[in-house]
């Protein structure tokens, strides 16, 4: 069964910790979070919309089209991200409007279970990158490799592309847009990092009010089927253990990623994240 605390604590969760690098613009019973300075600060978004509770059964497909129109007038995608069971009428909304929705079923960490830390391979290291760390624009970067593709398998995108992309989000001002977030605490990104320094895994979390959702678990392509991911995910819990917050939660689009995560404690949440063209999450 859903424990309604848990679905509470996430459902705030996600109305609040956009706040942290977003207004919020009501339109009706939506809400459409609109990022205060340039960059992708969060894992996805702000630039997306999302039911304001109180009013979720009552959105129309007028309500959506208002909403797609700001966001075109803003430039930024025309993506919704929810809950299913706080807006079990919004799907069909959504979709009638002409976007698909993707799934995103929630593990959450049972409190009572102790994350020690992974095994790593010989000469890899984890750390908690600051906001002047060296290895922060190839880990900004790794992302973008690690999901260009759904596969999982090895694979051979490696160290020259990582180093490319790092040089284009360095010079495009992604990475200095991102330090402020970092310099605040409301963002901490771990990294699993080579013997000379190149980051084979990273992560990140977002804190708000005791909660907090692991995010961009991603690994370079190359460095996969180590435990790097693991590895990478439980140092990121306990961190987040370690810094006051209580709820960890995660989503995740793969049976198989999922069991990785309920080794490292993370059970069922009962709640499915609902997203709609949001591409940071897809």
């Amino acid at each position: 069964m859903t424990d309604p605390s848990l679905r509470a604590r996430i459902e705030q969760y996600y109305a609040t910790v956009p706040l942290l690098f977003a207004a919020a613009e009501e339109f009706g019973p939506l809400r459409l979070f609109v990022r205060k300075e340039p960059g992708t600060p969060y894992y996805g978004g702000p630039s997306h919309a999302q039911p304001i509770a109180e009013g979720s059964a009552a959105i129309t497909v007028a309500d959506i089209a208002r909403v797609r129109a700001r966001q075109r007038e803003l430039g930024v995608p025309e993506a919704f991200e929810w809950l299913a069971e706080a807006a079990p009428m919004l799907r069909a909304r959504i979709g009638a409007a002409g976007l698909p929705v993707e799934e995103r079923p929630l593990m959450a960490l049972d409190p009572h279970h102790p994350v020690p830390p992974q095994p790593l391979p010989d000469g890899v290291t984890i750390r908690v990158l600051t906001a002047d760390d060296p290895a922060l624009p190839a880990a900004l970067a790794l992302p973008r490799l690690a999901f260009a593709k759904t596969s999982t398998a090895v694979g051979s995108v490696g160290r020259a592309e990582l180093s490319v992309v790092a040089e284009e989000l360095a010079a495009d001002g992604s990475v200095t847009a991102i330090r402020p977030s970092i310099h605040a605490g409301h963002k901490t990104l771990i990294a699993a990092l080579g013997p000379d320094g190149t980051p084979l895994a990273v992560g990140h979390y977002h804190p708000a009010q005791g909660t907090t959702e692991i995010g961009g678990v991603g690994t370079l392509p190359t460095a996969r089927r180590q435990g790097l991911a693991a590895a990478v995910t439980a140092a990121l819990a306990a961190h987040a253990r370690d810094h006051g917050v209580h709820t960890v939660f995660l989503a995740y689009a793969e049976d198989a990623v999922a069991r990785i995560y309920a080794r490292l404690g993370f059970r069922p949440a009962d709640v499915t994240l609902l997203i709609a063209n949001q591409p940071a999450r897809s």
